[in-house]
């Protein structure tokens, strides 16, 4: 696997993170995060099972700074070097970027996820200012929402979540604008 291009915003710096687009040398870390059930509480499915599942969710991430010229970051603190977690922007078939942060335990809390959620949109408002940004989470995910609200994003959506085990689960979009219906549409019946 290549690293990203050097015209692509694969390194940057916020105060106190370093961020690093994806790369196959991170799926240690990813896997032990992603399989972390602390980190799943509120989409208990979503939690990989196997280190082959993160190295092929990293590849495709990878892949995207390729492609895209953006993507999701591996986050690690400046002072220290530790390992925070993985977030940036991603492009999703719906046409829009897809905001995600994910931290491990010990780091939530301390407003790393909305330096990192900032951090995107500055990338994406730089690099595909055209493309809205948009926050796919579940409504119980109230630190999700906060953290998105935080960065500037706000709900346009709420409804059923396709596609999840509990039928009970309610979906909400949160975006930095407007979003025609097609988009909705595509985003939310993925």
């Amino acid at each position: 696997m290549n690293r990203p291009s050097a015209t692509a915003p694969a390194h940057t710096d916020t105060d106190r993170l370093r961020l690093t687009a994806v790369h196959a040398d991170d799926v240690d870390e990813l896997h032990a995060l992603h399989a972390d059930e602390r980190v799943w509480t509120h989409f208990p499915s979503g939690r990989h099972t196997s280190r082959e599942q993160t190295a092929r969710q990293a590849a495709d991430f990878a892949a995207d700074w390729l492609r895209d010229g953006l993507g999701y970051w591996t986050a690690r603190r400046r002072d220290d070097g530790a390992f925070v977690g993985i977030g940036g922007v991603r492009l999703r078939p719906a046409g829009v970027l897809n905001l995600y942060y994910r931290l491990v335990p010990e780091q939530q809390g301390h407003g790393f996820a909305a330096e990192l959620g900032r951090a995107a949109l500055a990338a994406a408002a730089q690099h595909l200012p055209d493309v809205p940004v948009t926050a796919f989470l579940l409504e119980h995910n109230t630190a999700s929402r906060a953290t998105a609200e935080k960065v500037g994003l706000r709900l346009v959506w709420r409804g059923p979540d396709a596609g999840n085990p509990d039928p009970h689960a309610v979906r909400l979009v949160l975006a930095d604008r407007e979003l025609s219906d097609t988009v909705l549409g595509r985003l939310v019946e993925a």
